[in-house]
């Protein structure tokens, strides 16, 4: 009886992640739009529904119901199923993040480890469609890619050990929980994580690694229509391009939970007389994606090389340094 439970549970919430996937991956692209409308003194989607609201419903179902066009000289295998690699780990990855204090699917012990495991996969389904493409500009958006995540990867791992250091746990609800009691107790400026004075720069590191492991402006490099047409997605149409792009929105939306678990106190309030509650990780979680929003259509595409350099030259040592202070005060104190 408890294992039927516990299937239904698991089922429960398998369905409710995929729809939430699938909702933010369709009004994430309205936000999108209208927030570059807005930045830039036009109206945006309006025809389709009040304010385009209906808009994201159209395109989804104009391109879930388009052929899966296989082009000539491809590998028919490679090219279908890198999609689905892009897609199947960014929505594994929300199985463990809590939502609320007894809303996650699933209360696992390494869960901060688990999604970046998650996430390392997502760049296979990159270089997988593009090497499957045969197509050129595709293969060199994949390269760019993989030594865009290569080294973004780095900085944000070592802020998340510095961040488990002094939490004491990868358990993303035990994270959460030391963080209640008011804004103060957030890791962004809580005192046990505030020994290292790098702390608020070790916040705008996680967030600018996480803008470039979902490539997003000023770091997408996997698109970067001006220079390689569409980059990685070139030889991608209807319902494959489709896919692509509910998992770069479902990877946007697990960055931006995981900055607001490790770093803004995840459903806990901001005040320490209201209760915490799955609205003030939403508010936290969409405050993020807005500000991804605004920053894409705020700062142009970074040139290659100047993205390499602010990780290798910038952001590691500066994630190592945070590291190192951290250490030492924990040690000391």
């Amino acid at each position: 009886m408890t294992m039927n439970i516990e299937l239904i549970r698991l089922l429960a919430f398998l369905v409710g992640i995929i729809a939430f996937a699938a909702l933010n991956a369709a009004y994430l692209v309205w936000v999108e739009r209208k927030g570059a409308a807005h930045f830039q003194r036009r109206i945006g989607p309006k025809e389709v529904g009040p304010y385009g609201l209906l808009q994201p419903l159209a395109d989804g179902v104009k391109l879930m119901t388009k052929q899966l066009l296989v082009p000539d000289g491809v590998d028919p295998l490679l090219f279908k199923v890198a999609p689905i690699l892009l897609l199947v780990p960014a929505v594994m990855s929300f199985v463990t993040i809590p939502f609320g204090e007894h809303l996650a699917a699933r209360n696992v012990d390494l869960g901060l480890l688990m999604i970046f495991a998650f996430a390392s996969i997502n760049v296979l389904g990159l270089l997988i469609g593009a090497w499957g493409s045969a197509n050129k500009y595709a293969i060199i958006a994949a390269a760019r890619v993989i030594s865009q995540n290569i080294a973004y990867e780095i900085p944000m791992l070592l802020t998340a050990i510095a961040l488990v250091m002094a939490t004491g746990s990868m358990n993303l609800n035990e994270i959460v929980a030391q963080q209640g009691g008011g804004l103060w107790h957030w890791n962004l400026i809580r005192l046990t994580y505030a020994a290292s004075p790098l702390t608020p720069i070790a916040f705008l590191i996680f967030f600018t690694t996480m803008l470039a492991e979902t490539n997003r402006a000023p770091f997408d490099m996997a698109e970067a229509e001006s220079e390689l047409v569409a980059g990685a997605f070139t030889e991608y149409a209807g319902m494959g391009f489709g896919v692509f792009f509910m998992g770069e929105y479902a990877n946007i939306v697990v960055g931006a939970s995981l900055v607001t678990v490790l770093f803004l106190g995840g459903w806990q309030s901001p005040l320490p007389f209201l209760p915490g509650s799955v609205v003030w990780f939403l508010a936290k979680m969409y405050a993020i994606i807005f500000t991804v929003v605004w920053i894409r259509w705020t700062y142009p595409r970074t040139q290659f090389y100047a993205l390499l350099n602010l990780s290798w030259k910038v952001l590691i040592p500066i994630s190592l340094v945070n590291l190192v202070l951290t250490a030492g005060w924990l040690k000391v104190f």
